[in-house]
């Protein structure tokens, strides 16, 4: 058995924990970070990000510039009938895939010394500190964890986190495609059972990710079929699909995604990304809450490490404070947002009044994305 000792470990290596990660080891902080995949590989994710978390990513010098995003400015939104409106996004925003994003974040975590050990976590046991067992028989003494392990994995069973006990019948899409899309727009299309959003990410690509409804879609021999028998039924959908080449072999999928409540800390592990609370994708800003939310977790567990915050229990009710009032708000906005979407007539009710009131669909935004991020030096 190998033992491992540090401050603070990180279970993923995903966009919040390698953000973590760089925040912590810049606070000079021993920092392990546990990931099961090597790097780069790609994600189902809607890889927009929202121009709001700018400022911190070049405070953590990994300013995403150099990786030579797609700039987005505007929003085009559908409805399942078809009608369309545009709409300048408040702060912008960029495309950029996870394959390149996270990679980088994970240079430059090992290039200033950072241990990253790929292996997948089995067991995390607290009591004064915390006791982490992996699959390799790895163990690992850390005074505090962070869990960025995504939207939902075997451990979480373990944690008896209440969202895994109940079956979701939704299923996600994403691949990269070529052809003809705006650069500078991201798309938002809803279909019957699902949403759909696509952007430019860096080199030209095109990535397209969906949301889909899992009892319609079983009723469907395969993807393809899948979506020219419904997603196509969006005439910007077909159009899309039917002017673009797939550059991957399959499309990558994940299934049991759960946008229910879910604890912000679970066995005194603090949570963050995805695994704190997952944003429908019709928000079109999970990837900037991620990284939010691993600034707000690190800031806090800095003070903690320094002895301005006294104990653990303060620690983890200053965090569940912090979260519900940075994304609970957002979150709701996205279960409501996907109910009203969910039915035809409504949907087009609300998009008739946004055509008439064009000052309602920035508002809405405004809702789902949060205010530029600014750094405590």
């Amino acid at each position: 058995m190998v033992n491992f000792q540090t401050d603070i470990l990180i279970i993923g290596g995903g966009l919040a924990g390698l953000t973590a990660a760089l925040h912590l080891q810049q606070a000079g902080l021993e920092v392990i970070l546990v990931e099961k995949n090597t790097y780069p590989h790609h994600k189902v994710c809607g890889e927009y990000i929202s121009n709001e978390v700018l400022p911190y990513l070049k405070w953590l010098d990994a300013d995403p510039e150099v990786l030579l995003p797609t700039a987005i400015k505007r929003l085009h939104f559908s409805t399942l009938s078809g009608r369309s409106m545009t709409t300048s996004l408040p702060l912008g925003g960029f495309g950029l895939s996870r394959y390149s994003l996270d990679h980088f974040l994970y240079q430059k975590f090992i290039s200033k010394g950072g241990t990253v050990i790929h292996d997948t976590v089995v067991s995390v046991n607290h009591e004064n500190d915390f006791r982490v067992m992996t699959q390799d028989e790895k163990q690992i003494s850390a005074k505090q964890v962070i869990g960025a392990y995504g939207k939902r994995a075997a451990i979480d069973i373990k944690l008896k986190r209440g969202f895994m006990q109940h079956k979701s019948p939704f299923l996600a899409v994403k691949a990269h495609y070529s052809g003809e899309f705006c650069s500078d727009i991201v798309g938002l299309h809803n279909f019957s059972g699902g949403y759909c959003g696509i952007s430019k990410v860096e080199n030209e690509k095109i990535n397209i990710c969906y949301l889909a409804d899992y009892p319609t879609f079983k009723k469907y021999k395969n993807i393809t079929a899948y979506q020219q028998q419904v997603l196509y039924q969006n005439r910007h959908l077909e159009k899309i699909f039917e002017s673009c080449n797939l550059l991957f072999e399959a499309p990558l999928t994940i299934s049991q995604l759960s946008f229910g409540t879910r604890e912000a800390v679970t066995g005194h592990i603090l949570m963050i990304g995805d695994t704190a609370g997952l944003i429908h994708p019709l928000c079109g800003n999970g990837m900037s809450m991620a990284i939010h939310s691993a600034k707000i977790c690190s800031e806090l567990l800095i003070q903690f490490f320094r002895g301005t915050i006294k104990s653990k229990a303060v620690l983890e009710k200053l965090y569940i404070s912090s979260w519900n009032a940075q994304f609970k708000s957002r979150l709701k906005m996205g279960n409501t947002l996907s109910a009203i979407l969910k039915k035809e007539r409504l949907a087009d009710v609300v998009l008739s009044g946004m055509l008439r009131v064009p000052s309602l669909l920035p508002l809405i935004i405004k809702k789902t994305h949060g205010k530029t991020l600014t750094v405590n030096e």
